[in-house]
């Protein structure tokens, strides 16, 4: 595969079978899984550090290592064929989320309406909206995780706050924490796919782009939100944990007085034995 940050040449111009942009987020490996589907990847790929350049007949995908696939005027046809295959390899990760943009060619970077206008045909302007689009869908699938985990949870301090107590057991509150935590733990441990790429270290002339994006997109407001949920969930997790080690506390307050009823039962019968 290709390593060479260089802008292709124009006789390696892309052509675009029509103006449609389509995002797709499948899974962590989707790179690696592609990557063994089509070994021809790895003969006309051009890689540019975190993202593969695949240049098609009706136009060009980006394959970005975290699992996402950004296409850029490739046919339905084609497109959708290369998704099946990846999801037929691995029936698991059948389920995906998506968007779709249109784009045209102008003077200036605009987006408007879910169109972006883009101010050249250069590949890495291409990338560097990619890089964009490829950290929002990956922030709406944290997203959807804290959200999701926040929903299935909610009922716990609600039934806190009308009877006093949990109705779950050690083992099924252990679940549960673990389950909360390791939400958490996913998405802390991913948030710095959701940083400014390492890309614009080395071309930082197409930052401006990057950001024009990730102003339309919200990315900077959605991570102060998304942070908002994690510290929800950590609050739900402590909840968990308190009510944990209350219902510890109260079995080992019981065993306690189970003991001392049996020393006291064992003390009147010695003195009974005695009288008699």
């Amino acid at each position: 595969m290709s390593t060479n940050n260089i802008t292709p040449t124009p006789e390696e111009a892309v052509s675009f079978s029509h103006d449609r942009l389509s995002v797709y987020n499948l899974c962590d490996d989707a790179s690696d899984d592609l990557i063994a589907i089509d070994k021809s990847i790895t003969e006309r790929g051009v890689r540019y550090r975190d993202a593969i350049q695949v240049v098609l007949p009706t136009g060009e995908y980006w394959l970005f290592d975290y699992g996402v696939i950004v296409f850029w005027g490739v046919g339905e046809d084609e497109r959708q064929a290369l998704i099946n295959r990846l999801l037929r390899r691995d029936k698991s990760k059948s389920q995906n989320i998506e968007e779709h943009f249109r784009f045209t060619f102008t003077s200036n970077i605009k987006i408007s309406k879910d169109t972006i206008n883009l101010p050249d045909e250069n590949p890495l302007t291409r990338l560097a909206i990619s890089h964009a689009l490829a950290q929002s869908i990956k922030l709406m699938e944290y997203e959807l995780k804290a959200q999701n985990t926040i929903a299935d949870y909610s009922h716990l301090p609600e039934a806190l706050a009308k009877t006093g107590k949990i109705a779950l057991n050690r083992k099924d509150i252990a679940k549960i924490r673990g389950t909360l935590f390791s939400t958490k733990s996913d998405i802390i441990l991913h948030y710095g796919l959701l940083d400014t790429p390492d890309f614009f270290w080395e071309y930082p002339e197409f930052e401006a782009i990057y950001n024009a994006v990730v102003r339309y997109l919200e990315i900077h407001q959605r991570v102060d939100l998304l942070s908002k949920k994690l510290a929800t969930i950590h609050e739900l997790f402590e909840m968990l944990a308190d009510e944990q080690k209350h219902q510890h506390s109260s079995f080992l307050e019981w065993i306690i007085i189970v003991l001392i009823a049996i020393e006291i039962v064992i003390y009147f019968a010695e003195e009974i034995r005695k009288v008699t």
